[in-house]
């Protein structure tokens, strides 16, 4: 399909398009096997590069929402694969070439899907059909592609470098182990839908400390050159992008901040066992570093609960706080529990909403409930009382009558898009806006939720999760007409339906605009917008600094 086509200095015309990668894992749901993926022979009909063997490619077109959307629309258009049969994997670093001899400048956007099912038969395996654009395809190994020079005139320009940027394993050679590490890292972080963004960050430091240990042998042979820094660079890449991305500014910053003291160690003449443990103990450091700023930012909110509800002008002592939370913060609820404890005031009224469809809201209240429960016999908390009440995330106005303090945490904070946080965040602010005008819109986070604008981390994209949540809920509380409901969504997943389609959107995170809040309170204090915008900027720097700059190899 035609995409919008201008012209460089150079007078090519430039051109995006989406290079999608189609992987088989033989023991699907281990992935422990390294896969095989699907290579495509272009026919004569096509315009350039025919008889070469491709992915599945094509332009980027107006009309597609963004890169992953056309990299969907060509797939079926041109092999009938949809999400019924493949499950997406991974975005590629996105890069730009000239090719003279077709008068273009590309710009490539690489994507890995995944093949459904245990067993690929033939090589003409029928869950894959060609379209006019192939002339045959087949299953390669993605190791054997990276490795073999003979690819470069069989393929197409910088095949190679699109299955590089997608395929990491690849580039560590014959270090299977490291391969397997990183595979693993990056599905737990993709799967994890319990962790808040400060602990998933240190989860995902640690899979990177994991990965640079099993990088050691390669670290040794290439200790003069730069290939070695570059894989470690891409590796930081997928795990911010292909982890978590709606949760990964956090992430983002501290590898960024991690990166940037390695790389004064790589560049020094030592050894390699030398190198390695210095860059090991940069990743601790930083590992317990998040520990104690987590104790500072409880110590600022409890200030700035004194400083703001406190502190009285006529010398009366306030008796009750009132605050109203959702989702499952572990700074949220860390900070609420260690701070009624120290602040002088004897009863802390908590209302939280439930959170649906994972019911998150109830298990910070019962986390909370725990802890109190735990400290109510020793000081100074025996003289407190705490009274805790779930709302359903319906009645959110009802639940901010007269509430001191809507506490949000934030998954990543945007200068131009505000604070990204659960869904069901924005109502309870516009309802506490309406019913409580004096209540303070409070944001707990640390500095390393800032995300700039680099283009790493999409802040237009929606995570969108599994309806089955929602509908699992549904079911097992025996709502009136279910079973319709159910099936009219098989039927719309499966395509089956004639006349009709029925969607059940499982969406995790919405934007509360920076202007409806009162006070972002971090580890470092109540932050500034100026504060917070010289971390984009840093941010911004530093990205472009370890990402922008990874050559194109192939």
């Amino acid at each position: 399909m035609a995409g919008q086509s201008v012209s460089n200095s150079k007078g090519l015309e430039q051109r995006s398009v989406v290079s999608s990668f189609i992987f088989h894992f033989p023991n699907e749901l281990s992935q422990s096997d390294n896969p095989l993926v699907a290579l495509f022979k272009r026919s004569q009909k096509v315009n350039t590069y025919k008889h070469l063997l491709a992915p599945i490619s094509g332009t980027i077109s107006r009309t597609d929402p963004n890169a992953l959307s056309a990299a969907w629309r060509e797939l079926f258009e041109e092999t009938g694969l949809d999400s019924n049969k493949l499950t997406f994997s991974r975005a590629g670093q996105p890069y730009t070439f000239t090719d003279e001899s077709v008068h273009r400048e590309w710009t490539i956007h690489p994507f890995a899907f995944q093949l459904k099912g245990t067993a690929i038969g033939s090589r003409r395996d029928s869950a894959i059909s060609i379209d006019w654009e192939h002339e045959g395809w087949e299953w390669f190994d993605p190791s054997h592609v990276l490795r073999d020079d003979g690819f470069e005139e069989k393929g197409v320009p910088h095949l190679r470098e699109s299955l590089r940027r997608l395929w990491l394993e690849g580039e560590v050679g014959v270090n299977e182990k490291a391969g397997r590490v990183f595979r693993a890292g990056l599905e737990r972080l993709k799967g994890d839908r319990e962790s808040g963004s400060h602990e998933l960050t240190g989860i995902a430091l640690g899979v990177f400390r994991e990965f640079l240990v099993q990088m050691r042998p390669a670290m040794e042979e290439q200790n003069r050159g730069g290939t070695w820094w570059e894989v470690i660079q891409m590796a930081a890449w997928h795990i911010v992008k292909n982890g978590r991305e709606s949760m990964g500014a956090a992430t983002l910053n501290a590898l960024l901040a991690i990166l940037e003291e390695m790389e004064e160690v790589w560049r020094l003449d030592s050894n390699a066992d030398w190198k390695l443990e210095r860059m090991l103990t940069i990743i601790d450091h930083h590992l317990k570093g998040r520990t104690s700023r987590a104790g500072l930012l409880k110590e600022t909110f409890a200030s700035y609960v004194r400083e703001n509800f406190l502190s009285t002008t006529n010398g009366q002592k306030r008796d009750k706080l009132t605050i109203l939370t959702l989702s499952a913060s572990s700074t949220i609820r860390d900070s609420i529990v260690e701070s009624f404890a120290s602040l002088d005031i004897n009863t802390l009224e908590l209302r939280v909403l439930e959170s649906r469809p994972l019911f998150e809201g109830m298990s910070i209240a019962s986390s909370i409930l725990s802890n109190f429960k735990a400290q109510c016999k020793n000081t100074p908390i025996k003289n407190k009382k705490l009274h805790v009440n779930i709302y359903t995330d319906a009645s959110s106005a009802i639940a901010a009558a007269n509430v001191d303090i809507v506490l949000l945490g934030a998954d990543r904070i945007s200068r131009s898009k505000g604070v990204s946080n659960k869904t069901g965040s924005l109502p309870v602010v516009l309802s506490a806006k309406h019913v409580a005008p004096n209540a303070k819109i409070v944001v707990l986070s640390e500095l390393e939720k800032v995300n700039g604008e680099n283009g790493l981390i999409d802040d237009e994209k929606h995570e969108d999760n599994d309806p089955h949540e929602i509908l699992k809920s549904w079911h097992n509380d025996g709502v009136k007409g279910i079973k319709v409901i159910e099936e009219a969504f098989a039927s719309t997943v499966r395509k089956e339906s004639c006349n009709y389609e029925l969607g059940v959107r499982n969406v995790y995170f919405e934007w509360i605009p920076l202007a409806l809040v009162d006070a972002f309170v971090s580890g470092e204090g109540v932050l500034s917008d100026a504060r917070i915008l010289e971390k984009a900027r840093q941010q911004e720097e530093l990205a472009r600094r370890y990402f922008d700059g990874i050559p194109v190899r192939y």
